[in-house]
C-alpha cells in the first residue's frame, strides 16, 4: 500500500496530479495510458522535500549532481512517442536520475531496464521505486553509451540525457520494429528525435527543440 506521504496532501495531492493530467491533455498528449501513468506517479516523491510544492509545475527541477527531473510534458511526450499507439514489452532507459521517468515507464511496459551513471542517484531511485512497490524494473550503475547489451534486444529505448550523436551501441540493441526516443545535440541546439528500426534501416523523425543535461560516460560510484 502506498503511504500517505506518497499520496500527498495540498500541493502534492492526487487532485493536484489530476490538474497536471488535464494540462497535459490540453497540451496535446492523447494516449490515455500515458496520462493515467502521469496521474498515478507521485512526482513530489522524486524531488527533495524543499521542492515538493513545485513538483507538479511543468518544469524541470534539480535532483543533485548537476542532474534534473524532466518536466512532465516532456516525460509524457517521450513516453507517448515510445509507445507509438502500440504496446511495449522490454524497455531500456538511459539515465535513471530520480526514477520519475522510470516510474512512468513501468506502467506502460512489461519490463524496464534502467542505467544510471551516478551511484548515489541510483540508490535513491531504487528506494523510491521500492516504496511504490514497483516489481518490473531492474537498475544498475553503468555507462549509458554501452546500454545493457546482456538484456537486448529492446522494444523501446529512452534516453534522458543528450548525446552529441546517436550512440551506435544503442541502435544495435534496438529490436526490429522497435522505437528509440532521445534528445540529440548540445546546449540550445538539442532536438528530440524518434528512431524507428526497420531491419537494418533506421528512420528518424524530429520532434522539436528540447533542453537536457549532456550525456556523459564517466561512472560515479
Amino acid at each position: 500500500m502506498i503511504t500517505d506521504s506518497l499520496e500527498g496532501i495540498g500541493m502534492t495531492s492526487r487532485r493536484t496530479r489530476a490538474r497536471l493530467v488535464q494540462r497535459l491533455r490540453e497540451a496535446g498528449v492523447a494516449d490515455e495510458r500515458v496520462l493515467s501513468a502521469l496521474g498515478e506517479v507521485p512526482r513530489h516523491a522524486f524531488v527533495d522535500e524543499a521542492l515538493a510544492s513545485r513538483a507538479y509545475e511543468d518544469t524541470a527541477l534539480p535532483i543533485g549532481h548537476g542532474q534534473t527531473i524532466s518536466q512532465p510534458l516532456v516525460v509524457a511526450r517521450m513516453t507517448e512517442a515510445l509507445l507509438g499507439g502500440g504496446t511495449l514489452g522490454k524497455v531500456l532507459e538511459i539515465g535513471t536520475g530520480s526514477g520519475y521517468q522510470t516510474a512512468v515507464l513501468v506502467r506502460v511496459a512489461s519490463q524496464v531496464f534502467s542505467v544510471e551513471r551516478y551511484g548515489p542517484l541510483l540508490a535513491q531511485a531504487r528506494a523510491r521505486l521500492a516504496a511504490l512497490q514497483v516489481r518490473n524494473v531492474q537498475l544498475r550503475v553503468g555507462d549509458g553509451f554501452d546500454g545493457w547489451p546482456q538484456e537486448a534486444p529492446y522494444d523501446g529505448i529512452l534516453l534522458a540525457a543528450a548525446p552529441r550523436e546517436i550512440p551506435s551501441a544503442l541502435l544495435e540493441q534496438l529490436a526490429d520494429g522497435g522505437r528509440m526516443i532521445l534528445p540529440v545535440g548540445e546546449g540550445d541546439t538539442q532536438e528530440l528525435v524518434l528512431i524507428l528500426r526497420r531491419g537494418e534501416e533506421f528512420e528518424q523523425q524530429r520532434m522539436g527543440r528540447v533542453r537536457f543535461v549532456p550525456m556523459q560516460a564517466q561512472v560515479v560510484r
